[in-house]
């Protein structure tokens, strides 16, 4: 397509430096800040932060509910992928429509919405009452459990688009031959289908796990004061605290979490491939 090296980096030079300039200095500046004290490079702040038992539990918490949401988004996703990916093309086309549709709406929309469903007044709570379950309606928001729910429904769909497209790359006669070869569901499933679609896993596992431990709104309105996850704690430390070392160090927590995710399914899927 080009001629020589040098026109295709010459190309490319001005997207590199605007992303420098814009994207990749300002995080530089901003993690920096989690490592110097007193004019020298120490991981001081690091260890302060860790000492507390508050930042302890949100970042057990954080990586707990992350953890949880992608192992229930991957399962809910391959069900809900095998199911589309096996239907006529217009049918398929229009479940594939409605998985996104979801992601064209604002996540502050859809997270408010489950105050709606989710409230002392609202649906679940009347119909909790309404079947003589409780006498009094049940305290549902601020709780993990609304945080666990608000997440699943904000990536499930990252989740399920990236386990169709795997499906769909997959052989189509895998499965019939795994099953005339005596396998079970489970077998050809764990044999078949999870090594052949590990892309779309790894793909979708990273978005998921690396969205719930950086999203803010749904935490924020879901989760409130009182269930804290490492992002609403580094608004905190920012915007009431005016501490941006600590808030340097969370920021890079999630950074490094994230990076250390996607290097793990990879690896667990490669190794699954191997075996």
């Amino acid at each position: 397509m080009f001629q020589n090296r040098a026109e295709a980096l010459a190309l490319a030079l001005p997207a590199a430096v605007f992303a420098t300039l814009v994207f990749l200095l300002p995080v530089a500046i901003l993690l920096s800040e989690g490592f110097r004290a007193g004019g020298g490079w120490t991981l001081s702040a690091y260890a302060d932060f860790f000492s507390q038992t508050l930042n302890r539990t949100v970042f057990l918490r954080s990586f707990r509910l992350g953890l949880e949401v992608t192992t229930v988004s991957a399962i809910i996703g391959y069900a809900a992928a095998f199911a589309i990916v096996n239907l006529p093309a217009n049918g398929k086309g229009r479940m594939i429509g409605l998985v996104t549709l979801p992601l064209m709406i604002s996540p502050v929309a859809r997270t408010y919405a489950w105050i709606v469903i989710l409230g002392r007044t609202g649906i679940v709570n009347q119909a909790i009452t309404g079947l003589g379950l409780s006498a009094e309606p049940l305290r549902l928001l601020f709780t993990e459990t609304a945080v666990f729910i608000g997440l699943l429904q904000l990536f499930l769909p990252l989740m399920i688009l990236s386990l169709i497209s795997a499906l769909e790359n997959m052989p189509r006669d895998a499965i019939p031959a795994a099953r005339v070869l005596g396998a079970n569901w489970f077998q050809v499933f764990w044999k078949v289908v999870l090594p052949l679609t590990r892309e779309g896993l790894v793909i979708g596992g990273t978005l998921v796990f690396t969205g719930s431990l950086t999203a803010y709104i749904t935490p924020a309105v879901l989760g409130g004061s009182k269930v804290l996850m490492l992002e609403t704690l580094m608004y905190q430390q920012v915007s009431v605290a005016n501490d941006f070392v600590s808030a340097s160090v969370i920021a890079f927590i999630l950074i490094v979490m994230s990076f250390a995710a996607n290097i793990l399914l990879k690896r667990l899927a490669t190794a699954r491939n191997r075996r």
